[in-house]
């Protein structure tokens, strides 16, 4: 197939290479011409500007949208709903807001242009091992795009969600789920690293737990990379930050009255990462003191 695809980062690069290595053609933009540079090595169509990339395509076009979620893609979707027309297909395969999603298709609509919201995992990690997608919009529409998806995932990691909105809200709640195990393995391996006593190979520890063992997974062999790099993360700042989807995943279980405590504590932690010092924690033990005569840890003057 011949696809324009709008968004040349970390991700949306290597799904390029990919899809070249596949047989597709692809005419690729992204607003810095070095990452259109990169891709042309590999046989893209690099363009300057999303109006000539509409024009490199022939009707019925398909474009792929792999942007940051929130103004960029909003932005991009407002400047291509002016450019194509009716028949064409345009995919977004970012981390945009499930809601955001419904609200796109019905503009797209309007104009006869076919949408499909997928959502996309496999980080840094996909040009090699594929990526899973999630994918929502009408089946008609998602059986046409279906040789992307097939040469962008592994076997068996793309799927048909259903109606628009739907492969940006599993998406979303995957990511919910990422968060917490996350947190479930951060505060695991720093109990390990805090009992000095025993000289913990982290590294060998996550090996190990990869054979065999029920906490076994992908996440797992990433820590075993990170730790050979590194056995005691002395370079890292603990600083985690949150590219949305976790706390969209806690506002639908609002919505649902569904308890997510696991998923909203990781969320909260990621905030509390980022404080260089808690206020809270000062307040708590500052009425340890007074109601307990508990000893408070004085700042060095």
């Amino acid at each position: 197939m011949k696809v324009g695809f709008v968004g040349l980062g970390r991700m949306g690069g290597n799904m390029v290479k990919r899809l070249l290595s596949k047989g597709h053609d692809i005419v690729a933009f992204a607003p810095h011409a070095e990452s259109r540079k990169e891709v042309e090595k590999y046989g893209a169509v690099g363009v300057a500007s999303l109006s000539e990339l509409v024009t490199k395509l022939s009707p019925p076009r398909v474009v792929w949208v792999m942007v940051p979620s929130g103004q960029v893609t909003e932005e991009t979707i407002s400047t291509l709903v002016t450019h194509l027309g009716k028949g064409d297909i345009v995919i977004d395969g970012g981390n945009s807001f499930y809601k955001d999603s419904v609200r796109r298709a019905e503009l797209f609509k309007t104009k006869g242009i076919a949408f499909l919201d997928v959502g996309t995992s496999g980080g840094v990690w996909g040009l090699e091992k594929g990526y899973c997608m999630m994918i929502g919009g009408e089946r008609e529409i998602y059986e046409k795009a279906e040789p992307l998806f097939k040469a962008l995932a592994p076997e068996n990691g793309y799927a048909y969600m259903g109606p628009h909105g739907s492969g940006h809200f599993v998406k979303m709640v995957h990511n919910g789920i990422e968060y917490a195990m996350l947190q479930a393995y951060g505060e695991g391996f720093e109990i390990m690293h805090a009992k000095k006593d025993f000289n913990l190979d982290l590294g060998k520890i996550s090996r190990l737990w990869n054979h065999g063992s029920v906490i076994r997974s992908w996440l797992l062999e990433l820590a075993e990379n990170a730790f050979q790099k590194e056995p005691h993360l002395d370079s890292i700042q603990g600083y985690v930050e949150d590219s949305g989807e976790g706390r969209w995943t806690v506002y639908e279980a609002i919505e649902q009255d569904v308890p997510a405590p696991g998923i909203a504590l990781s969320l909260f932690e990621r905030f509390r990462s980022r404080q260089e010092e808690s206020f809270s924690a000062k307040v708590i033990a500052a009425l340890r003191n007074e109601f307990g005569g508990h000893p408070v840890t004085k700042k060095d003057s």
